[in-house]
């Protein structure tokens, strides 16, 4: 019984670790249209970048201010980030998914901006996205982002 017990406790401590390092095809597939989205924004392409969010008049962008469907997110976008200067190049780093069940999933993460100073200089700041897998792939389609004051940047 003793053996039995050692057993059980001694995987008790090891399954958790081993099903954390082996992230799920839809955790991947997430980090994915992540990398990919920093990729367009890299490019100046705002509407590819645009593409990783479900074009539906659902969605909700928290930021400065509150966007609600589409249209006005990425208008949102376009008037924040007008120039080549204020996108900068976009990174994500601390990326974590949290798979909520088979259609939902959270990713949280920080961003970074880096950017001259015409473009406003660099900025950092974290996140929360709700994800939704549909037809066409897995999409956001709620996303929570603070940017960090100057003084904690």
């Amino acid at each position: 019984m003793r053996r039995f017990s050692l057993i059980f406790l001694a995987l008790a401590f090891v399954l958790p670790l081993a099903a954390t390092a082996q992230p799920t095809a839809d955790a991947a597939s997430i980090i994915a249209v992540m990398n990919k989205s920093a990729d367009d924004w890299n490019k100046g392409d705002l509407d590819t970048f645009a593409t990783c969010y479900k074009n539906s008049p659902d969605i909700l962008f928290i930021g400065k201010t509150i966007s609600r469907g589409y249209a006005q997110m990425i208008a949102t976008y376009k008037r924040n980030y007008a120039t080549r200067d204020q996108m900068g190049t976009l990174a994500f780093t601390q990326l974590e998914v949290q798979p909520l069940d088979a259609h939902f999933a959270t990713v949280t993460g920080h961003f970074h901006l880096t950017r001259n100073a015409a473009g406003g200089g660099d900025a950092n700041g974290y996140f929360l996205l709700v994800f939704e897998k549909t037809s066409v792939g897995w999409k956001i389609v709620r996303d929570d982002s603070t940017a960090l004051p100057p003084s904690q940047q």
